[in-house]
């Protein structure tokens, strides 16, 4: 659109290894920051799969919320996913903990 890359062109570049530049995590001062970072980041990874799995649901269904379900349904999907990473998700948060931990330890 205004010729920046998509987020799906982002998350290809970055999954290729194109930039091969070390991750940038902020320093957490304790396991408490780690954890909540971890925990953000597996709402926002659990958001994107909600997204894709319900992208073909309720097309064309008589029962379909109509143009308003459709501008609300991101938000939906995101507070889903803050939901489900609260409730324990799928176990990304905590090695995403223990590995942010690793990697400050591992650097200083």
């Amino acid at each position: 659109m205004d010729g920046l890359p998509s987020s799906d062109a982002l998350l290809a570049q970055a999954l290729s290894g194109a930039s091969r530049e070390t991750p940038r995590i902020p320093r957490v001062a304790n396991e408490a920051e780690a954890r909540e970072a971890a925990q953000a980041f597996e709402a926002f990874f659990l958001s994107q799969v909600l997204e894709a799995m319900f992208s073909g649901v309720g097309e064309n269904n008589p029962f379909d919320g109509g143009p308003g379900e459709r501008a609300w349904r991101g938000l939906l999907h995101e507070e889903y996913a803050s939901v489900m990473a609260r409730a324990g998700g799928i176990g990304l948060t905590e090695r995403l903990t223990a590995e942010i931990l690793r990697y400050q330890e591992a650097e200083a």
